[in-house]
Parts: structure tokens; C-alpha cells; sequence
């Protein structure tokens, strides 16, 4: 009996110096692993940053050894998620202001204001978060409570979307702005002669607000990493970044003081244009800039998106580009002629019409420029074909977010092209999905939701939103994953959990693609891996 219990014991050690040593294994997990099959799987082990097996437990626990094995116990995993269009760094930097969201009227954004102030005691007070759409008069606030609350201290408050501001009489003055100053792409609204305070898009660039010192973008930024790792985000798409916060993020990852992997949307000026052309794609293990941001027009919520007819709820109104058509052709021309990729936000039908037409112009002959359409949001007809070589990069909760009143801003028959995921998917095969934070919540299962149900989290409407164009779970969780680490060119790198892919993954207490619709939105991440590190 000795001799048996001696030889068994023999076999186990040999067995065990055969194992390969490796950093992590994950076993009795349900992994969906967004391959190309989509299939699943129970373990895997994880060595130097990457995932080296994918399998069974048994197979897994066979073949590899480590000092650190979690058990699983049956939650879901999926990879890492990515969120292909947010304001990453201005999320962090709202963290500093005062919050306007979820504000039931004008007179709840004045008090808001006046306890931020009490308790902060700044100079210049800047917030975001205000929607007029969510008031019972639907109407843009004007200045003259700002300015009897605050005749000497400068107030600018951006609209949700951040397409419109409202400053007060203190922050007109230190701008040297009059209603009469000229703009393109943009407005001033005024009222019975005199301005009301609202500066749309362009407009708004003229309201000299302080920029963050660097102590205030560091704070940010490791304020929004935080905050997306404990959704479950891995990598996110900063769709706007100038060249300073750019090398500020390389500096802090390189410090590994921001883990997260960022794909820096460049914007879109001609200085920068100039300065990353000529330095070529930057590419590190968490950040890559290989894309300009580029605005077409305004957002709908602000009636700035610019559209082919007058605005349904407005006459003689119809939004603007915020350049003019050859400017456009300019900077496609100069990007099209680089290894750097076009992202153009386009909202309104008429922008979407030249942008996409300036695309296939520059784009001819060109089928891997992997050229992004941001928002596509209202969609004319006879466009959608020209998204078969233009990467449709959408916010699922935009539509169920706008779905109250947008048939209001442009009426019946321009609906049946907005918010139209399904279509733009069929005619490209790929979409790539975002939230827009902080426009919209940071909550990567808000968007799962809206994409895959398209109703809001009361269940409205009861048999969705434009049931018509809502995404299944397996092409939401790919818009989430797959499909959005390909619009970024790092589809063999990510978004998936296959064999030499970096081991980014996201664990979750409940499984999204298979629980009844309603729960998703109750979705937590339990856990966040970034290179097999947890972060969260």
C-alpha cells in the first residue's frame, strides 16, 4: 500500500513539473469570448500580460500552474470593454465642476449653483449637465438670474451635449463679445435686442473660460480612470484631445499612474494636423493616436445639428456646419494622404451628406482607412450606401435618451433614418458602440440595453423605441468589444479573449446576454483586468 500511495505521489509531481508556470489562471467561469465564432469557454491562463490558453477547467488546470487561481464560481466574463466614442479627460475634469444633470428646471440649476459656489468659493464657476428638454418650459434659459445671483463673478455652463453654453453678463464682458460679433458654424442667440446669454457651437469658442492647470488634468484623469474601471472599461476612445494632454496621459501611463488604455482622437486644428501628420502614428501598450476628431455640426438637443430642411419645431431654422464643405475637403485631403484616420462628428442629416460624400471622394480606391462617421445619428435615404466603406461609430443611448423629442425637432418621415443601428450595421457589417460620456452616463450596460431592448430603464416604450433597427446581444456585446477595438485598428491586439491578445477582461455579476432584458441595466462589474492585473 506504501509503495502505491510512494508511486501515485511520483506521478503528481512529475505531472506538476510538466505544468507550465504561468501569472494567472481563471477557471469555472461562463467566458464569452467574442472569437470568431463567438464561442465559450470555462478557464483561461494568462502569462506576461497575454491570454496563452483558452479552454476547459480541466484542460487549463492540466496544462498550467500558478501561484495566484480564481474560481470563478460561474460569473460571466467577457473582454475588456471599450467604449469607442467618450470625452474621457473632460469626464474627470466635470468631477471639479458643478453637475446641472438631471435638472428639472432652470430655477434647479440656479440653486445648484448657488450651493456649489458657497462651498467651493471660485473665480470663474464652469459646469455642464443642463437640458431644457427635461424642464416643463422646453425652452433655452436666459442669463438675467445669473446676473442678479452673480453680477461680478464670470458663470459658463455648457448643455449636456455640450453644443450650447450659458454664460452671464460678468463672462460676456471679460470675452469682449457683443451680439454682433460675427459667427460661422454657430450662434448667438438673441432675444428682443439683446443677447440671452446661450452661445452655440462656434459661438462658444468666443466665452473665455480658464484653462485646467496641470495639477487639475492630473486630478481628472485619474478621477475618470477610476470611475471607468469600476464599469468595467478597459480602453476608451477620448474623442477630442489636444497635443498637451495627450503627452500628459503617455506621461502618467509610462509612470503606470493611468492604467487604462486610451485611443487618442486627435482634434482636428491645423496646428495639430500639421504636428501629427509629420510625427506619424504614436502606438504604445495603452495609448495610440492614429485619428483626428473632427466636428461637422452641432447636436440636435440644441437644434445645431445641421440639417436639409427647416427644423420640424422650428421654421427657417436649419442648424449649421461648423465649417464650410471646402474646409472639409482640406483637412480629408491632408488626412487621407497620411496612415491617420478621419472621425467626423455628424449628426444632422445635411452634415452627414457631406461628410460621407467628402469621404468617398478622398476614400476612393481606399478600402482599409477605416474612415469613422461619430453619431450618424439622422441619416438621409439614398446615404446609407455610402457607409459600406465608413465604420458607423454609435451611442445606443442617444436614441433612447432623444426619443421623447426628437420627432419634434425633425418630424415623422426624417425619423425613419435616425437612430437606425441595424440599418447602418447591415450596409458596413461592423458598428462600433460608445456611451459620449459625461453627454450621456459612463454605464457600459445602459448602452448594452439600449442597444439590444431600446427602451428606457421604466421599461418606455413597451414594445421599443424603433424596434425596427435594435442590435442583438451577440452584435452589441461585438459593437462593445470586437467591432470597436477593429474601428481602432487594434482588432489583434483586443477585444476579444483568443490566444496571444493582451489579457484585458471585464467579470460580471450577472450574464447580460441571457438574463431577461429588464435586469441589464442592474449589471455590475464585479472585477476589472488590464493586462491580467486587476484594476478594479
Amino acid at each position: 500500500m506504501k509503495k502505491i500511495i510512494f508511486s501515485l505521489s511520483i506521478l503528481v509531481l512529475l505531472a506538476s513539473c510538466k505544468q507550465q508556470q504561468v501569472d494567472l489562471i481563471v477557471t469555472n467561469a461562463s467566458i464569452y469570448t467574442v472569437d470568431s465564432n463567438f464561442s465559450k469557454a470555462e478557464a483561461f491562463a494568462i502569462k506576461d500580460g497575454k491570454f496563452i490558453a483558452v479552454g476547459s477547467s480541466s484542460e487549463i488546470t492540466t496544462k498550467y500552474a500558478s501561484k495566484e487561481t480564481i474560481d470563478a464560481q460561474g460569473e460571466t466574463i467577457v473582454p475588456g470593454l471599450i467604449d469607442a466614442h467618450c470625452h474621457f479627460y473632460r469626464m474627470g475634469l466635470q468631477q471639479q465642476k458643478v453637475s446641472l444633470k438631471g435638472t428639472k428646471s432652470y430655477d434647479e440649476v440656479l440653486e445648484r449653483l448657488v450651493a456649489f459656489q458657497k462651498e467651493e468659493n471660485l473665480s470663474f464657476i464652469t459646469g455642464r449637465g443642463w437640458d431644457q428638454n427635461d424642464w416643463e418650459v422646453k425652452e433655452f434659459p436666459t442669463k438675467e438670474k445669473l446676473d442678479v445671483l452673480f453680477p461680478d463673478t464670470p458663470i459658463a455652463i455648457r448643455r449636456i451635449d455640450g453644443h450650447a453654453l450659458l454664460v452671464n453678463q460678468a463672462a460676456i464682458d471679460l470675452s469682449n463679445v457683443t451680439k454682433n460679433t460675427p459667427v460661422s458654424g454657430g450662434e448667438i442667440i438673441v432675444k428682443n435686442g439683446k443677447m440671452t446669454g446661450v452661445f452655440i457651437d462656434a459661438a462658444m469658442d468666443f466665452i473665455q473660460v480658464p484653462a485646467p492647470d496641470k495639477q487639475a488634468s492630473i486630478k481628472g484623469l485619474i478621477a475618470a480612470q477610476e470611475i471607468a474601471f469600476s464599469y468595467g472599461l478597459t480602453t476608451v476612445d477620448d474623442a477630442g484631445l489636444g497635443q498637451s494632454t495627450i503627452e500628459l496621459i503617455d506621461s502618467l501611463q509610462q509612470e503606470n499612474e493611468l492604467k487604462i488604455r486610451v485611443y487618442a482622437m486627435v482634434s482636428a486644428t491645423q496646428k495639430n494636423l500639421d504636428y501629427y501628420i509629420n510625427k506619424g502614428i504614436i502606438k504604445t501598450d495603452r495609448l495610440h493616436v492614429r485619428s483626428f476628431k473632427v466636428y461637422g455640426d452641432g447636436a440636435l438637443g440644441s437644434r445645431g445639428a445641421a440639417m436639409r430642411e427647416s427644423y420640424s419645431d422650428r421654421s427657417n431654422h436649419f442648424g449649421a456646419l461648423i465649417y464650410s464643405p471646402e474646409r472639409y475637403r482640406e483637412m480629408a485631403e491632408q488626412i487621407a494622404a497620411s496612415e491617420y484616420q478621419m472621425n467626423t462628428h455628424a449628426i444632422g442629416d445635411s452634415a452627414n451628406t457631406w461628410i460621407l460624400k467628402t469621404y468617398k471622394e478622398f476614400l476612393k480606391g481606399k478600402q482599409n482607412k477605416r474612415w469613422r462617421i461619430e453619431h450618424a445619428q439622422i441619416i438621409a435615404p439614398e446615404d446609407f450606401t455610402l457607409f459600406e466603406n465608413v465604420i458607423p461609430s454609435i451611442q445606443p443611448t442617444h436614441a433612447t435618451s432623444d426619443m421623447y423629442w426628437a420627432e419634434d425637432r425633425i418630424g415623422k418621415e426624417r425619423m425613419k433614418g435616425a437612430y437606425a443601428y441595424k440599418d447602418l450595421l447591415n450596409i458596413y457589417g461592423k458598428v462600433a458602440l460608445g456611451t459620449d460620456f459625461p453627454v450621456e452616463q459612463v454605464n457600459p450596460f445602459l448602452t448594452f440595453y439600449a442597444s439590444a431592448i431600446r427602451k428606457d430603464t421604466d421599461g418606455y416604450p413597451e414594445g421599443g423605441f424603433q424596434i425596427e433597427n435594435v442590435l442583438t446581444r451577440e452584435e452589441t456585446l461585438k459593437g462593445m468589444t470586437i467591432w470597436a477595438a477593429y474601428s481602432n485598428f487594434e482588432e489583434n491586439e483586443k477585444g476579444s479573449i483568443e490566444v496571444g491578445k493582451l489579457a484585458d477582461f471585464t467579470m460580471l455579476n450577472q450574464d447580460i446576454m441571457t438574463i431577461d432584458g429588464a435586469k441589464i441595466p442592474t449589471t455590475k462589474a464585479t472585477a476589472t483586468y488590464i493586462n491580467g492585473d486587476k484594476v478594479y
